[in-house]
């Protein structure tokens, strides 16, 4: 038996064990490329095969709150932990991207690579405080994330913050500063309400007010998606998506979710960016958290996505051309 037909069978089976683990569980900015030096004009990616690529393999869309130096909830962590595991993804081989990059399919990674997403809910202090002189104090976790970026310059500093009105400890700089950076800004509601304890114009005035203060705030900025707060969808889930308020609609190309699965591949039909899935990072462990996730991919390297250095293409294991969306045939790159 070739070893190109032996990696197949082992996709297709490790896809196959994916889909009954996940099974079992719970349920715009344009982004700064990452600081990668660009391969010479004339050089091409390599044989897929020889990388394993697998553009069709899942990716962890990893969930963060509150970094500080002594967690209150379980769903926040220390900078320590937080450091720890962007050395963790670092280390795996994965490489940062914004939801909007993920919706658009525009993952340009070095082949070899692999998508991670990185997300944080509730646009706190923590997560971003800027000093007088304008930049990130070095303690939250973009300053955390930066300064990760200037050790490991292939490692872009760039996120999806879900902000909520006076984000930030409502510093009028701070959603410019993100969108000036590359970062990625999704709405959270005015006010983080439960949903489903809203009147269908209640709900629609929350996103509605959202978004408003985002325009405001970073003029010009294309809001592509929305956390739902606590996890929860209005009565009306389509509310989650679009709708309108006081004579000013709104429309999200995607809603995330608060577990606890990665996400499918943006090329494959089973993609429904009406429930994109994430992974809680925090303070313990809990069941299906990132430390499972990325110990699961690290034992199961063929389940996830591996880019094959070819934005115009993707390329996948030809036992899998079944689950490819057909809007992507005409790219597919099936070995």
């Amino acid at each position: 038996m070739r070893a190109s037909t032996t990696l197949r069978m082992v996709a297709a089976a490790l896809l196959c064990t994916t889909a009954t683990a996940c099974g079992a569980t719970t349920t715009a900015t344009v982004p700064r490329p990452a600081a990668v030096t660009a391969p010479p004009p004339t050089s091409r990616p390599p044989d897929p095969a020889s990388v394993a690529a697998n553009e069709l393999g899942r990716i962890p869309i990893l969930m963060y709150h509150r970094i500080e130096a002594e967690p209150g909830s379980e769903y926040d962590q220390t900078p320590t932990k937080f450091t720890a595991e962007l050395n963790r993804l670092y280390t795996d081989g994965y490489r940062p991207i914004t939801i909007a990059q993920y919706l658009a399919g525009a993952i340009d990674l070095p082949a070899g690579t692999h998508p991670v997403v990185l997300t944080f809910d509730d646009s706190t202090r923590t997560q971003l405080t800027l000093s007088d002189s304008g930049d990130p104090t070095p303690d939250c976790a973009v300053g955390l994330l930066e300064q990760f970026h200037s050790r490991h310059p292939d490692f872009a500093a760039t996120a999806t913050f879900y902000v909520n009105n006076e984000p930030f400890g409502d510093d009028p700089r701070a959603l410019a500063w993100l969108v000036r950076h590359g970062y990625d800004i999704g709405a959270h509601t005015a006010t983080h309400p439960n949903l489903a304890h809203l009147s269908p114009t209640d709900v629609q005035r929350e996103l509605v007010q959202n978004v408003r203060a985002i325009a405001t705030a970073a003029p010009g900025t294309v809001v592509r998606s929305m956390a739902l707060p606590l996890g929860v969808y209005p009565a009306d889930h389509a509310l989650a998506t679009a709708g309108t308020w006081d004579g000013t609609p709104y429309a999200f190309d995607a809603v995330l979710l608060v577990g606890a699965d990665p996400a499918p591949s943006p090329f494959t039909a089973a993609l429904d960016p009406s429930g994109l899935p994430r992974i809680r990072s925090g303070r313990t462990a809990v069941p299906f958290d990132s430390t499972y996730w990325l110990d699961w991919f690290a034992a199961n390297p063929t389940a996830r996505y591996t880019s094959d250095g070819d934005p115009a293409h993707q390329s996948f294991p030809r036992p899998l051309t079944d689950q490819l969306s057909p809007r992507f045939s005409a790219a597919a790159h099936p070995y």
